[in-house]
């Protein structure tokens, strides 16, 4: 069986108690917290509800900017980030989730130094109290500004360079998988992934992302799935449906949907 999690980014109406209920009747064991929905419910208050349920936390989204794309500086950035990957800690989150931030008007070069910089101490800081760091490559067509790691090459060099087994990466099928020549390499990378995000697309991203009911798209998901299976990836899969496509429908209808296509891989 997967470990099928829900990230909250696919309810955003509903508040923090909504979505561990609902995620709860609709059988699903983890839930992906997005912050600001865990902040305004109130942290101690979340984990006692989580914990009645027993339900785990599959990733907690995310941290970055580290380039000063979001209005923050990079010392504003790191202390959310600690405070963030200490509170993974505390709440029993198996991952974080990273966003390097756009470029903001600096040099490529000028960028990626930044984000080592950061990756390499928050990676220690990772280690040093049990949390997977998994920085997220996102599509060029919707990550303008908040991500310029665009694709997998890019993050191995990080992760080769900073060599450290708590850092790794965030498989987003909806980012990494629009191409059919994913299947030709996925396997080779499944030591580094530390968490999948399952989303599906009836077209490339251009702009907002705008992702589909899962099965309904043309990403390879069930043979992703396999392959990640088969090269004994066993973290959770995390499923996040956001867009357009999917706005007139229930948030019941969406999480029962993707349960039961997930299910039956």
């Amino acid at each position: 069986m997967l470990r099928l999690s829900v990230s909250e980014l696919s309810t955003y109406r509903w508040t923090f108690e909504e979505d561990v209920l609902h995620y709860h009747a609709a059988g699903f064991e983890a839930i992906g917290i997005w912050r600001p929905k865990f902040a305004e419910y109130g942290e101690e208050k979340g984990v006692e509800l989580i914990s009645e349920h027993n339900i785990s936390i599959s990733s907690l989204q995310c941290v970055g900017g580290f380039t000063g794309s979001d209005g923050r500086s990079y010392k504003e950035s790191m202390y959310d980030a600690l405070d963030t990957i200490q509170l993974a800690a505390d709440i029993g989150a198996e991952t974080v989730t990273v966003l390097s931030g756009g470029r903001a008007g600096h040099t490529k070069g000028h960028a990626n130094r930044l984000l080592r910089l950061a990756l390499k101490d928050l990676a220690e800081a990772s280690q040093a109290v049990g949390v997977q760091l998994a920085i997220e490559p996102t599509h060029i067509g919707c990550s303008y500004d908040w991500s310029f790691l665009n694709t997998i090459p890019q993050c191995l060099d990080l992760i080769t360079e900073i060599d450290n087994p708590n850092l790794g990466i965030t498989f987003d099928c909806y980012h990494l998988a629009q191409d059919e020549t994913t299947m030709l390499w996925l396997d080779t990378i499944v030591p580094h992934i530390r968490l999948v995000q399952l989303g599906d697309s009836k077209h490339a991203p251009l702009g907002e992302q705008n992702r589909c009911q899962l099965g309904q798209g043309h990403v390879p998901l069930e043979r992703i799935v396999s392959v990640l299976q088969e090269q004994g990836y066993n973290g959770f899969y995390e499923i996040e449906i956001v867009g357009q496509e999917v706005e007139h429908l229930s948030y019941e209808k969406i999480l029962n949907e993707a349960k039961e296509v997930a299910v039956a891989w």
